[in-house]
């Protein structure tokens, strides 16, 4: 059990049958009245943020989120198939429980799932990814306006949007946070 009091960023916990991590929190004690925690909390199932106060000895159970290092394999239909990393065992996820951002990951990439209670969650991916550019317009010769970027298409199907100097065959680095070019590789 954890207490309102005891909250810091990361602190996951359970309320209501939700799993909350703390992302924001502040300790209010005003002139008059009881003090209380002031909190931004992100349901990590579902992403949704919320704020919400709390009684300082208000008890929650607290949540243990497993993360578990693992390697992607290949993806057929609904379900992309992962390597358990120590005992080599396959673990399918449903397509829905992969983020958006995993476009970039290609095969035998290291991820590592999340779970919560034995039930894949989420997969979080490696925050900067080096892909080879597979399709883009050429740059033209004097189109030297700054901050110009031009669509291209990288080994795993996704499309990022790069500088005009980019073209088929170079290696970018892409924040998978952002989903954007961060810097030639």
């Amino acid at each position: 059990m954890i207490t309102a009091g005891e909250f810091r960023n990361g602190v996951t916990f359970e309320e209501d049958g939700k799993v909350l991590q703390v992302v924001e929190f502040q300790h209010v004690k005003p002139g008059k009245g009881a003090a209380f925690v002031r909190t931004k909390t992100k349901n990590v199932i579902t992403g949704a943020v919320t704020e919400t106060s709390y009684n300082p000895t208000a008890k929650f159970p607290q949540a243990v989120i497993e993360r578990k290092e693992v390697t992607y394999s290949y993806a057929d239909e609904d379900l992309y198939h992962f390597m358990d990393n120590e005992t080599f065992d396959d673990i399918p996820v449903n397509a829905s429980d992969v983020p958006e951002n995993f476009k970039f990951c290609k095969e035998n990439e290291i991820c590592k799932l999340l779970s919560y209670k034995g039930k894949v969650f989420s997969v979080e991916i490696p925050t900067f990814i080096v892909l080879t550019v597979t399709a883009t317009e050429p740059g033209v010769r004097g189109n030297t306006a700054t901050n110009t970027l031009k669509p291209a298409t990288v080994e795993t199907g996704a499309e990022v949007r790069v500088p005009l100097f980019i073209n088929e065959g170079d290696a970018i680095r892409i924040d998978t946070r952002t989903c954007e070019y961060m810097e030639r590789a």
